[in-house]
């Protein structure tokens, strides 16, 4: 049997993209130990989980993930397990798996190194790294970005000063603590330079941005600041925001700036101000009504998405009834529908979980077929229409582009699948030609 190289390192990483964006920042901390990333994890020293915790199916996708990393570690190799579950898991995590090497937190990326040198210098026992941080440490020597193809995410801010009853993430992460634009405006310049023709900001509540830092949420500021900055980056985006935002001012920037797309993701959680009310979240859903309807007035083609939850412990049949009526109402391009599930040390905890699995999987999935109806309506009306089309995989053979029209976010909205070919450029220009769920096909526009 080969020899593990001492020097490279192999990392998975799971969850949202904030999470990617971090284990980008532990690869530049591995780079700069003079270690190199390698696809192959049976070829890594140093193999590392970036995990998620944040909701039950994450949790258990976690685990099985460390547990099979741990089966395939040969002698040699060192497994380290940091992220959401780290954080919150730690004692069930060294109980229940054998393998891991090495556990640290998510407050501060720069643990890491501290990690490796423990890892180098003690050959047998299991590092434990768990420094108090009363909030997440910015990282100034790092960029906070994940390219993927085209694309990439741009990481402005973390942590979550907001007390949602179901939420875990501000006992994980701790209170917002937000970039400063410098920062921002930099790691955006850098990417203009690699030519990266989308930028999707993320963070907690990006609506909350500069709260910490400048007395005030400061993102629509930010927003006056980097657009402009970066002319050459056609899409930038903005992954959620909170309701309550400064929606005319945002309103105001979409229509100035050709390089914000119109594009709203408003993660509701639910349309019963009863349910809002014991989810801690803003309950007024006449401003919901009332923002979204503005903004749909002055921008016509604008896109909203926003994510709900079913099955929260106080919903009854009538809130359900509500959620639907609303659905329907609202009329949303895209939505995301999940099934609530007890987090440890959150509001909601003390309430239990007393709608049966069973009952919540049967709304979110009522709930879906109602949003798939609404998306097929809005999508065929795209059919014969011109669009421009960012290109992320080709099968030249089969002559089949496959990528991403302005309406669609990576990821979590749909796909285009075109007749044709690269001709070098990041983006072609298609035709619409037919709808499949989420999905739409297409033809290149010579």
């Amino acid at each position: 049997m080969k020899k593990i190289p001492e020097n490279t390192f192999h990392i998975i990483s799971l969850g949202c993209a904030k999470n990617l964006v971090d284990s980008q920042g532990y690869a530049q901390l591995m780079s700069k130990r003079y270690l190199f990333a390698t696809e192959k994890i049976s070829k890594a020293k140093f193999i590392l989980v970036n995990t998620c915790g944040f909701i039950h199916d994450a949790r258990e996708e976690s685990f099985e993930t460390i547990r099979a990393a741990a089966r395939q570690k040969r002698p040699g190799q060192k497994l380290i397990v940091t992220g959401c579950l780290s954080e919150r898991y730690k004692e069930a995590l060294l109980d229940e798996v054998e393998g891991i090497d090495g556990l640290v937190g998510t407050r501060n990326l720069n643990d890491l190194t501290t990690l490796l040198s423990a890892l180098e210098n003690e050959a047998n026992e299991t590092q434990v790294f768990f420094p108090e941080y009363q909030r997440i440490v910015n990282q100034a020597d790092l960029n906070s970005i994940a390219i993927q193809g085209s694309s990439a995410y741009l990481k402005i801010a973390d942590g979550c000063r907001r007390a949602c009853a179901f939420c875990a993430i501000p006992y994980i992460k701790g209170p917002l603590v937000s970039r400063p634009r410098e920062q921002v405006l930099t790691d955006a310049l850098q990417l203009q330079e690699q030519g990266v023709q989308e930028i999707n900001l993320i963070a907690q509540d990006p609506t909350d941005y500069g709260l910490d830092l400048y007395g005030k949420p400061s993102f629509t500021q930010l927003l006056e600041e980097l657009l402009p900055a970066i002319p050459r980056v056609p899409w930038v985006r903005i992954l959620y925001a909170f309701p309550g935002f400064e929606s005319q001012k945002l309103t105001q920037l979409m229509l100035e700036h050709e390089n914000l797309l119109h594009y709203l993701d408003l993660p509701l959680q639910h349309a019963s101000p009863r349910v809002l009310k014991s989810m801690l979240r803003p309950s007024d859903v006449n401003w919901v009504r009332n923002a979204i309807a503005n903004m749909r007035r002055q921008i016509p083609d604008l896109v909203v998405r926003t994510t709900l939850i079913v099955g929260f412990p106080t919903e009854t049949e009538q809130d359900f009834n509500i959620l639907k009526e609303f659905v329907e109402e609202m009329q949303f391009d895209h939505l995301g529908v999940f099934t609530y599930s007890p987090e440890e040390n959150t509001p909601a905890e003390s309430l239990g979980d007393p709608i049966p699995q069973a009952i919540k999987e049967a709304r979110r999935l009522e709930l879906m077929e109602l949003q798939s109806k609404l998306s097929l309506k809005k999508q065929s009306l795209l059919v014969g229409s011109e669009l421009d089309m960012l290109i992320e995989g080709a099968d030249p053979d089969q002559n089949i582009l496959v990528g991403r029209i302005w309406r669609d976010a990576p990821e979590v909205d749909g796909l285009v699948i075109a007749s044709g070919q690269e001709t070098g450029d990041p983006f072609i220009k298609v035709r619409v030609t037919g709808v499949t769920g989420p999905d739409l096909y297409a033809e290149q526009v010579d």
